[in-house]
């Protein structure tokens, strides 16, 4: 017990809280969106807790064995055209097309609009059933990423294990917080959603071919185009903010009864 609190594993375990946190940001946002599709505020609820919890098991049993992951690494389960694909690649894959696939859907969806006329059978809202298993299966995508970064900053499991669980909570704290504010701004919603399209491209670029992907720093630029175009958004609301604080409203002059019988006889 005694190596887990040198200084070396207590900075190393600061600087992966902080590195999962980072790398966890697409992944709140994309089970924001989630979220926000479920009807009931219950149901909200107990989605994002069962999300923390299977974040946390998932993400602890892939650490357990990371050795065999890492194995794994190169051995080719299927090879196209003389490539062959890992399964580290394959999860690659397949995560980013889902990504790429429930992002432009929820884009259509923004830029179609819902039909006011339309029953509530037919209003695009999901089951608490479909969110938990589209939030399952996004976040077993993601904790390969976390999982690739805990090996490569950390040297002891329980070390990686004790950040993920302190990393995935502080995403829990602030996911409903986070939730609100892409719910009630629609621009910054449209935003969060075209940077999760760039993340899905990224990770099929890197399920193809991982070094030439790490060698681009695909990610680096992505976030920082992103944190771009989010101050600028920011600088855009608080103009938007002052206008409408600074808007006069014009009120029409009150019409008396007997002004709009007059009018109304002069109508006839």
């Amino acid at each position: 017990m005694e190596h887990l609190f040198t200084s070396e594993s207590i900075i190393s375990f600061l600087i992966l809280v902080v590195l999962e946190v980072v790398l966890g940001i697409d992944n709140v946002i994309f089970v924001s969106i989630i979220l926000n599709r479920l009807q009931k505020i219950k149901d909200q609820k107990k989605a994002r807790r069962l999300w923390m919890i299977t974040g946390i098991l998932s993400r602890s049993l892939l650490l357990m064995g990371l050795g065999w992951l890492l194995s794994q690494k190169g051995k080719a389960v299927f090879t196209i055209f003389d490539k062959g694909f890992d399964l580290a690649s394959i999860v690659m894959l397949l995560g980013g097309l889902f990504l790429i696939y429930k992002s432009v859907m929820e884009i259509h969806h923004k830029l179609e609009g819902e039909d006011p006329n339309a029953s509530n059978e037919k209003t695009k809202k999901i089951t608490l059933g479909n969110a938990i298993g589209q939030i399952i299966l996004i976040d077993a995508v993601f904790s390969f990423d976390s999982i690739i970064t805990a090996g490569g900053t950390a040297k002891h499991v329980e070390i990686m294990i004790a950040a993920v669980v302190i990393a995935m909570t502080v995403m829990f704290l602030f996911s409903p917080k986070i939730s609100a504010f892409i719910h009630k701004h629609p621009t910054l919603k449209m935003l969060a959603l075209s940077f999760l399209v760039m993340i899905g491209l990224s990770l099929i670029m890197e399920g193809w071919n991982a070094e030439a992907a790490h060698e681009l720093k695909l990610k680096n630029y992505i976030y920082f185009g992103m944190a771009f175009s989010f101050v600028v958004e920011l600088l855009n609301m608080l103009m938007r903010k002052r206008m409408n604080k600074n808007r006069v409203v014009e009120l029409n002059e009150p019409v008396l009864p007997d002004e709009e019988e007059k009018y109304s006889d002069e109508a006839k």
